[in-house]
């Protein structure tokens, strides 16, 4: 079963946002008025004009660890954006394929994770914990300019990218690096207790890979959702190719917008390209 998108929400007890499962179907999240009415047109203007997917815009209040609460959009289902953030991608532009975004992270760099480990809602879990560490082994097997140290606690001000458990039915929510600097707190949702080690790993992963400037690599057609695909997409306004990686759907990439429940948790030939052609 392919789940829809990472992030996580129920509907009439069928529909998921997420990185969900499914024997060969898919499950799609609906627009509601609601929803449409709470993002400003602008918004959804300035999303479609960098070529977001922009069925189903949330915008959201997330509590974090810390304490603080913050307002933000929520694009694609698993994708955190200020505004200000919109605004500042829209005097740049998005290029990305597997794709990627503009804002990147500076290096080269060692990237502290902290799995956030506290007795309460927000404390990952035994297995979230396994997860991140071996998502955090996938990050330094790779050939990049980017270290990654792994702790787990509670001191959030010596830590880069903070993962963290949300109430939710499954996958997660990430955003873009900015400053040069890697989206720092990363929600995994609760439902994801229910799926292997290997899905949590490849959820994980996925939600580091936005961490570090990584778009959907399918956002163009959402295929791994079950959308019909609509053939190549060389080079749309807005987006560029990186070298190396297919123009059409990679079913193998973990940056996809949906997961099945037989994933691996490893990355796919192309993300590996992408990530070393990045950095």
């Amino acid at each position: 079963m392919k789940i829809k998108f990472y992030a996580a929400a129920l509907i009439a007890g069928l529909l998921f946002t997420a990185c969900s499962t499914d024997d060969n179907s898919s499950t799609e999240l609906e627009t509601t008025d609601a929803q449409s009415a709470a993002v400003p047109k602008d918004i959804i203007k300035k999303l479609k004009a960098l070529n977001f997917n922009t069925d189903g815009i949330e915008k959201r209040a997330v509590d974090r660890p810390d304490g603080s609460t913050v307002t933000s959009y929520l694009v694609e289902d698993d994708i955190m954006l200020s505004e200000s953030q919109i605004n500042e991608m829209s005097g740049v532009g998005i290029t990305d394929k597997q794709y990627r975004t503009y804002n990147l992270v500076s290096t080269p760099k060692t990237i502290r994770v902290l799995g956030f480990n506290a007795p309460s809602s927000q404390g990952l879990t035994a297995k979230q914990k396994q997860a991140l560490t071996l998502a955090v082994q996938n990050y330094n097997d790779l050939d990049i300019s980017l270290d990654f140290s792994l702790s787990f606690g509670t001191d959030l001000a010596n830590a880069d990218i903070i993962i963290f458990q949300s109430p939710g039915a499954a996958g997660g929510v990430a955003g873009f690096p900015s400053n040069g600097n890697p989206y720092q707190f990363v929600q995994i949702f609760s439902g994801m207790e229910q799926y292997s080690l290997s899905v949590n790993e490849h959820v994980i992963t996925h939600e580091i890979g936005h961490t570090l400037g990584m778009r959907h690599s399918d956002w163009f057609t959402r295929e791994s959702c079950g959308r019909p695909s609509f053939g190549e997409l060389a080079n749309p306004s807005g987006a560029v190719h990186i070298p190396g990686t297919p123009y059409r759907y990679d079913p193998n990439s973990i940056m996809a917008s949906c997961f099945s429940a037989s994933e691996t948790g490893n990355f796919g030939e192309f993300d590996i390209v992408a990530f070393e052609y990045l950095y």
